[in-house]
């Protein structure tokens, strides 16, 4: 389970890199720290329950705060800029 948390960090890790290339720099910076925590959490040998909890813990918080970012601040928009 420590080698699917580096692959996670992986994936975060490229989409940090195409979020500051597109000059998205907050995207960057929240992705680049997720990064850094599913590297470091891969290295700390846990047991494979611990693990499936923090990632439970992550999608709820995920889940929580896009629910709460696309109800309450996006602004929607039709058309150009």
């Amino acid at each position: 389970m420590d080698r699917m948390f580096r692959v996670l960090g992986f994936w975060t890790g490229i989409f940090a890199v195409l979020f500051m290339v597109g000059d998205m720099h907050a995207a960057a910076i929240l992705f680049f720290g997720q990064t850094g925590m599913f590297i470091a959490l891969s290295y700390l040998k846990l047991t494979e329950r611990v693990y499936v909890y923090i990632f439970g813990a992550y999608l709820t918080l995920f889940f929580i705060g896009f629910t709460y970012y696309t109800t309450f601040i996006m602004v929607p928009e039709i058309g150009g800029h």
